[in-house]
């Protein structure tokens, strides 16, 4: 069954907007953020008309509805990734939020000076930083898979790293730059013969393919709602339960707790531990209506949708003089494409892509050791989703002669 690409543009409100007078948005940018269907931005809004309350505590109405809706939303996405409980899905902020989630209560309770983290040369800021910091308060070491010309991991490489025994491995699912898929399940088995816990940054594959944790094994696993479809400014982390019961919480305050007095307290169960105050309750609704809608579609017709974008779009971009792509071929990537156009800037690329509405992203998107790894300062990247067609694969490819026009 193939994806009806038009039906599901018109369940998107954004792609009535014109840019500018006759000129419609071609939004190839769902690797930064996702566009939202009317059932997620229906639901929040009616979650606000009809059941605005705070969660867990209340015993009125409008509460008791508000917490079915928020711990409905959670069950929602346990099922999503087949988590064996919803006890185990944690709501952060987002992606980022999770792995510091971590970083914070599993790392420093269970990390010693001189312990190994495996990291790889492919990945977002957000699962670098934070084990920056580690390693300057606690004397971690860090090491990298590194990245093949071709924009795969070497994997030879990390088995001789493996050699070294690591407590922990945290690499990405797929990159947000290059694309490439990588091989989850086998990194895991090898963490895992290694002695290592593992941790998954899932951003980008969650979205696009269909990604089961207890397939893959993993220990820890974190993504985001708003590169699938749902709101900004909530996430999810899920992890093994033995792990997350041990580990002590990231926060304190109201509804992680199960009794406190003036000298001590008692953290409540899992998956309260760790979800300190007032959550983002309107987008865990949001949450959930975006996994039922992706769901609805069948996330193996939104994949096979976009392997065929994406494939064209490399075979005409391809085609292009002085464009160079970056990352592995169609066959080991996910919706992304991102390039260098000789003679001009990235930014300066996606500025005049942006005159005729083709929005696309330029910099370094969060992964800078990657780009310097490749020798350069930045790149564009357009991404594709179950909302991009091959039209607008054609049209990006217009505006980038256009931009080789005006450059000479």
């Amino acid at each position: 069954m193939t994806l009806d690409v038009t039906s599901v543009r018109e369940q998107f409100p954004i792609f009535q907007r014109e840019i500018s007078a006759g000129v419609p948005l071609v939004y190839l940018d769902s690797t930064a953020t996702s566009q939202k269907p009317l059932a997620v931005i229906e639901a929040m809004d009616r979650y606000y008309r009809r059941s605005n309350a705070n969660i867990h505590r209340g015993v009125h109405t409008l509460a008791e509805e508000a917490t079915a809706l928020y711990e409905e939303a959670r069950e929602k996405i346990a099922r999503f990734v087949n988590a064996p409980s919803a006890r185990q899905i944690i709501y952060t902020r987002n992606t980022t939020e999770s792995i510091n989630l971590v970083a914070y209560a599993w790392a420093r309770a269970n990390l010693k000076p001189g312990d190994l983290i495996i990291l790889t040369e492919m990945e977002h800021h957000s699962n670098l930083v934070p084990w920056h910091m580690l390693a300057m308060e606690r004397g971690v070491e860090l090491d990298f898979i590194p990245v093949t010309e071709d924009g795969l991991l070497d994997l030879e490489a990390y088995k001789a790293l493996l050699n070294r025994t690591p407590k922990l491995v945290s690499f990405t699912h797929m990159s947000n730059v290059l694309g490439t898929i990588n091989p989850a399940a086998e990194i895991i088995r090898l963490a895992h013969e290694a002695g290592a816990v593992t941790l998954v940054d899932a951003a980008q594959s969650v979205p696009h393919l269909k990604v089961d944790v207890q397939a893959l094994d993993a220990d820890f696993l974190a993504f985001s709602a708003h590169k699938m479809c749902g709101p900004t400014g909530i996430g999810a982390l899920y992890g093994k339960a033995d792990l997350l019961e041990k580990m002590p919480p990231f926060l304190g305050g109201g509804d992680m707790i199960k009794e406190v007095k003036l000298r001590s307290f008692r953290p409540n169960s899992l998956p309260h531990k760790f979800e300190a105050g007032t959550p983002a309750i309107a987008e865990a609704v949001g949450f959930g209506a975006a996994v039922d809608y992706l769901s609805s579609l069948g996330m193996d017709e939104i994949a096979a949708h976009e392997h065929s974008i994406t494939e064209y779009a490399l075979e005409r971009l391809v085609e292009i003089p002085g464009v160079k792509l970056f990352g592995p071929d169609a066959g080991n990537k996910g919706g992304v494409a991102a390039f260098t156009l000789s003679g001009v800037h990235p930014h300066d690329v996606a500025q005049i892509l942006d005159k005729d509405g083709i929005a696309v992203r330029a910099g370094h998107h969060c992964a800078q050791p990657l780009h310097e790894k490749f020798g350069i300062p930045a790149t564009s990247r357009a991404s594709f989703y179950l909302y991009n067609t091959k039209d607008e694969v054609d049209l990006l490819v217009n505006g980038i002669y256009k931009v080789k026009e005006i450059f000479g």
